[in-house]
């Protein structure tokens, strides 16, 4: 009976290893990817402008396992998904909350990582602690991306539910209002914590994380509503968790790559 039972363990694992890896063949077709390159960890720009990062290497395995080719290309973050909803490109990434509203534009991936919203600020701030004792301080200012999640957040996690509060700063790009909150122009940014972890990491003590998270956010790759893309894309997604390669890319840049280096 334990040689049966041994056996038939044995053949479920091989079945699962065999429908991990019986994946569609999109047979070389090529695919055009938008990013932003404004994202580290998930996609940047090194120190010799050469576009890496997590993202990049997800979507480099998926391609792989589906016989597909890639083809990047770049735009802001405003115009990413009016340009995939008409079908401009195939695919954007560009740690793309998935959310309802949404939805109703382009088609999403399953998640492929989920993350908690934090609150970022200089390393010497002691004017706050949290979200409430920013939002009671009526000088203190917060910078954010239109249309973003943390923009969202700042709306209504932090401050009054005004999307046109004059404390909420403006910037084009994250990176932009970052710089700003390291000149002091801002006291406070949000930043999932596959961002803002690595931003402190690398820092070197100027900035820091304070109080709680502010909730939680999973991430997918956007499509054309319709695309004949999504369940493959979604099949290979599912194979890269299945063996531990999306954990071994978390390892990779969120524990062992050493931003600015």
């Amino acid at each position: 009976m334990k040689l049966s039972l041994a056996l038939a363990g044995l053949a479920a694992l091989f079945a699962t290893g065999a429908a991990a890896q019986d994946l569609p063949d999109l047979g070389g077709r090529e695919i055009t990817v938008v990013t932003e390159n404004a994202y580290p960890p998930l996609q940047f720009l090194d120190k010799d402008g050469k576009a890496i990062g997590w993202e990049y290497d997800a979507m480099a395995e998926i391609a792989r396992r589906l016989n597909a080719k890639v083809k990047y290309e770049n735009t802001s973050w405003d115009a990413m998904i009016p340009a995939v909803s008409e079908g401009q490109y195939d695919i954007g990434m560009t740690g793309i909350t998935i959310k309802d509203d949404r939805k109703e534009k382009v088609d999403f991936s399953d998640p492929y990582m989920r993350s908690e919203m934090l609150m970022m600020v200089r390393g010497d701030e002691t004017r706050f602690t949290d979200a409430a004792s920013f939002a009671a301080n009526p000088d203190l200012l917060i910078a954010a991306q239109a249309g973003t999640s943390p923009f969202y957040v700042a709306v209504y996690n932090v401050l009054d539910g005004d999307e046109a509060n004059p404390r909420i700063k403006l910037f084009e790009t994250f990176g932009a209002g970052l710089e700003a909150l390291k000149a002091g122009d801002v006291d406070l940014i949000l930043s999932d914590s596959t961002a803002a972890n690595g931003y402190v990491e690398a820092s070197g003590g100027a900035l820091k994380i304070i109080g709680e998270p502010l909730g939680t956010e999973d991430f997918g790759f956007i499509f054309p509503k319709g695309s004949d893309l999504v369940a493959p894309v979604n099949a290979a997604i599912a194979s890269l968790k299945a063996d531990g390669t999306l954990d071994a890319l978390n390892k990779k840049w969120f524990l062992d790559y050493k931003m600015g280096e």
